[in-house]
């Protein structure tokens, strides 16, 4: 019998096949366990993230508990407002000259603790740690600070990818974010006050049209970029050092002409995205493949099997990062054609902050490793979330 069940085991050990059995038997299938009705075909997804019918509401119990209200959930004017505060510290001029120092600062200190070994666990030693001390040392906040974030990021987390609801995980959560607000508050009003060139004094100080951010639409800012931010890098960096070893051929054109780690990060964001789904809630009736969505209802893209989807790709489950139906050129962009960073208006503000962490962080990892191969065998985990949760590498160290 055919698995069609996202949360079932099989689909956890490996999804590809119940993707493909949901694209092909089942494109609209109620999981009554979620109480949600899953869509994977490419056309639906893509327009579940671009029709202005699909609302984010759903971000009301799905992060709000644990962030508080975020950008995510804002529409029209407020939703343009707050992008337009916050976008500027992602793009340009100001990222290259206020935060890529410091992203290689931090990508220098990890591979220090390695780079002459010859062996690493490359998830525990670098992918974890490198963006969540970025976006630490980019707020401005102590370094003594990052293991508390770490320990912040790994609980809101495992909130998220909470989709069978165990009270601990739930609990946990929830402590995070008071333990959050408590630590935030505080160093936020001293910005406000006392400015400085860090980016948590850019978000305490952004002002349009007469608008600034509350010191709570601060905080939340802050607790999701930890998450978005953390999440896609570290997963995305693991995701395509994984590809790349195991395509030893596209390994070596990365090597020989490093503006391809671009490519290769849009095609692993199409393969193999760090985040497999996302949730959106139609405001009413919605026709879609295989049937109807009614109004209120939670939707699950699996923008995963999305972007495995033979009616859009050639040859869709083949990594490959010359591909011709995948737009490099717009791939970091809300005209991208895949759908690892969503679509639409709520494209991800920071896809071009995630773009300059992993070009940055690939350079790095293959100027210090040479002969770069697996040590074990390694294989992708998680369900709301995939990557490998280790990745032992054996290496000859280059200098």
């Amino acid at each position: 019998m055919t698995v069609t069940d996202i949360l079932s085991p099989e689909c956890l050990d490996d999804p590809v096949p119940v993707w493909r059995a949901l694209r092909d038997t089942q494109p609209l299938n109620f999981h009554a366990g979620m109480n949600a009705y899953v869509i994977s075909r490419y056309e639906d997804v893509d327009r579940a993230f671009k029709d202005p019918v699909f609302t984010s509401d759903n971000y009301a119990w799905q992060l709000e508990p644990v962030h508080g209200r975020t950008i995510l959930q804002m529409n029209g004017r407020e939703h343009a407002i707050h992008r337009r505060l916050v976008t500027p510290a992602f793009r340009g001029s100001e990222l290259a000259a206020r935060f890529v120092p410091v992203m290689r600062a931090n990508s220098r200190e990890l591979l220090d603790g390695f780079r002459r070994t010859g062996e690493v666990d490359l998830v525990d030693a670098y992918t974890t740690r490198y963006p969540i001390n970025v976006i630490v040392d980019m707020l401005g906040l102590p370094k003594s600070d990052h293991v508390l974030f770490h320990r912040w990021y790994t609980a809101v987390m495992g909130f998220l990818a909470n989709l069978t609801q165990d009270p601990e995980v739930t609990a946990r959560g929830m402590a995070t974010r008071e333990e959050m607000r408590s630590y935030l508050l505080p160093r936020i009003a001293e910005r406000r006050a006392a400015p400085g060139d860090d980016l948590l004094s850019v978000l305490c100080t952004a002002e349009i049209d007469g608008e600034q951010m509350t010191p709570l639409e601060i905080k939340a800012f802050v607790s999701l970029l930890l998450v978005a931010g953390g999440e896609t890098t570290d997963k995305a960096i693991a995701n395509m050092m994984l590809n790349l070893i195991r395509h030893p051929d596209q390994m070596a054109m990365v090597r020989a002409d490093r503006s391809l780690i671009a490519n290769a990060l849009a095609e692993t964001l199409r393969h193999s995205p760090p985040v497999q789904m996302i949730m959106r809630q139609p405001a009413e009736d919605v026709e879609l493949s295989g049937g109807t969505v009614p109004a209120g209802a939670t939707v699950v893209c699996l923008i995963a099997a999305a972007n495995r989807d033979p009616r859009r790709y050639t040859d869709p489950d083949r990594f490959d990062i010359t591909r011709g139906d995948l737009d490099f050129g717009r791939a970091f962009t809300a005209a991208a054609n895949h759908t690892g960073f969503a679509l639409g208006r709520h494209f991800c503000v920071g896809a071009m902050l995630a773009r300059t962490e992993v070009e940055i962080a690939a350079n790095d990892l293959l100027d210090a490793m040479d002969d770069i191969e697996l040590a074990e065998p390694a294989a992708p985990a998680g369900l709301f979330t995939r990557a490998p949760s280790t990745l032992r590498l054996r290496f000859r160290p280059t200098a």
